[in-house]
C-alpha cells in the first residue's frame, strides 16, 4: 500500500522540487518534513528495520513512535538495503532521474563508501543538491565522528550556561541541536536552490550539530570575547539585562522582561515600590545588573504575596511584558495557540502536530499527510508494480 497525500489547496513554494532523504532520527527527518511541507515531493530512505525513531517510545500512535509522527508527516517511504547491489541501483536510477535534492545524516563515511555520496552523485548529476547533515562538521580532527543533541549541548557549550549558578549542568529539554539543524539544511538548501536557478548548477550544503551549538552560544561568546569572564548560569534569567526572569508567585511562576529604564520603572509602581526606579543602585541597567541579587529578592518577596493571575494584569495595565511559565497542555490549548492554528489536524494521523511556524500570504501550510508507513511506496517508486491509473 502506498502513501496517501492531499494535494496542496494552493501553490506553495517547493512544489515541483523532489527531495531524497537518507535521514534517521531528528535532524535529517525534519528537515525533509519542513521541506515536504512546503511543498516538496519527500521520499524518505530507510532501513529494512526502519528509522530507529520509529521505536522511540512509548508514547505510540498509528503504529509508530509519537517522535517519528511529529518528524515525518507528508512523506513518501522506500525500504532499502543499502548494501545490496540491486537496491543501490535502484536508488541511484531514482536520484539521476528525479531528484532535485539529496539530504542525509548517515554515518560519516557512510554515503561515499557506498557510491552515493556528493562527489560520485554530483558527478553524474551536476544540477544536483547535496546536504549533508554531519555531526561536527565537513573537516577537522572531529568531522569522522558521530554525535546527538546532548553530546552537542555539551560539547557546544550550550550546558555550561543553563540551569541554576552552583548546581550541575543540564540540557535543554527540546531537541534544540536537532531541530536547529534541521532548519539550516532547509535555510541552505533553498539558498542553494535559488542559486541553481540562476546558474542551473547544484553543488553540496553542509551543515552540522556542532556548528549549530556554536551559533546557538553567539551571544554568550561575544560576551565572553569582549569580557574575558565566564558566562556563568543565570537560571532563567538574562546577562546583562536586569530585571529579566522568572518569579515564584504564590501559585505558579510568571517570567518579567523589564528591559529598560522606563520598563524597570513601570515594573517597580506595578509592585507597589515605585521608588526603587529612582534609587541610584537600580536607576540604570548597568547598576540592576550589579545590584541584581539585592534587586531579584525585592522583587521576588513581592511576588510571592499574590498569584500568577493577579500579577499579570497588574503587569498587563502597567504595560509590562510578562509570561506566566505554562505547561505543554496549557500551551496547546491557550486561545493565541488556537487563533494561529499552529496545532493542525493531519490527514491519516489519530492525533493533531505542531504545524510549520509560519505563513504565507496569511496562510500555514497545511500537512498533506500523516508519516508513511514503513516502506510503503517501495514498490511504486523502483518501478516494481504499475502506477496507479
Amino acid at each position: 500500500m502506498s502513501s496517501t497525500l492531499s494535494k496542496p489547496s494552493t501553490a506553495l513554494p517547493l512544489q515541483g522540487i523532489v527531495v531524497i532523504e537518507f535521514g534517521h532520527s531528528v535532524a535529517a527527518p525534519f528537515a525533509g518534513q519542513v521541506l515536504s511541507e512546503l511543498g516538496a515531493e519527500v521520499i524518505k530512505i530507510e532501513k529494512p528495520d526502519g528509522d530507529d525513531a520509529r521505536k522511540w517510545g512509548p508514547p505510540f500512535v498509528d503504529g509508530a513512535a509519537a517522535t517519528f509522527q511529529a518528524l515525518n508527516r507528508s512523506k513518501q517511504s522506500i525500504v532499502a538495503n543499502l548494501r545490496d547491489a540491486s537496491d543501490r541501483q535502484a536508488l541511484m536510477a531514482l536520484i539521476l532521474e528525479r531528484a532535485d535534492v539529496v539530504l542525509q545524516n548517515l554515518r560519516p563515511g557512510q554515503v561515499d563508501s557506498l557510491g552515493l555520496g556528493s562527489e560520485a552523485l554530483l558527478r553524474l548529476k551536476p544540477s544536483l543538491i547535496y546536504c549533508n547533515l554531519g555531526a561536527f562538521g565537513a573537516k577537522g580532527p572531529l568531522a569522522g565522528q558521530a554525535g546527538y543533541d546532548p553530546l552537542m549541548q555539551a560539547f557546544g557549550g550550550i550546558m555550561s550556561v543553563v540551569g541554576e549558578e552552583g548546581w550541575p549542568s543540564v540540557r535543554v529539554g527540546p531537541s534544540i541541536i536537532d531541530i536547529g539543524t534541521g532548519m539550516w539544511a532547509v535555510i541552505g538548501i533553498q539558498s542553494a536552490l535559488l542559486r541553481r536557478h540562476a546558474s542551473g548548477s547544484g553543488g553540496v550544503v553542509d551543515v552540522s550539530l556542532f556548528e549549530t551549538a556554536a551559533a546557538w552560544m553567539t551571544m554568550p561568546a561575544a560576551q565572553y570575547l569582549a569580557s574575558g569572564e565566564m558566562p556563568r548560569k543565570v537560571g532563567s534569567g538574562q546577562v546583562g539585562i536586569v530585571p529579566y526572569r522568572a518569579y515564584r508567585t504564590s501559585d505558579g511562576e510568571l517570567v518579567v522582561a523589564a528591559g529598560n529604564n522606563k520598563l524597570f520603572a513601570s515594573l517597580s509602581k506595578a509592585l507597589g515600590h515605585p521608588e526603587w526606579a529612582a534609587q541610584e543602585r537600580f536607576a540604570t541597567n548597568p547598576e540592576r545588573v550589579r545590584h541584581a541579587a539585592e534587586l531579584y529578592g525585592l522583587i521576588e518577596e513581592q511576588m510571592h504575596t499574590q498569584s500568577t493571575a493577579h500579577w499579570a494584569a497588574r503587569l498587563e495595565a502597567e504595560g509590562v511584558p510578562n509570561a506566566p511559565v505554562q505547561n505543554v497542555q496549557q500551551m496547546l490549548e491557550h486561545e493565541q495557540t488556537q487563533a494561529l492554528g499552529i496545532l493542525q489536524q493531519v490527514p491519516g494521523s489519530s492525533i493533531p502536530l505542531i504545524g510549520l511556524p509560519l505563513s504565507f500570504d496569511g496562510k500555514r501550510p497545511q500537512s498533506r499527510g500523516a508519516s508513511p508507513a514503513l516502506g510503503a511506496d517501495t514498490d511504486r517508486l523502483f518501478n516494481k508494480t504499475p502506477s496507479a491509473p
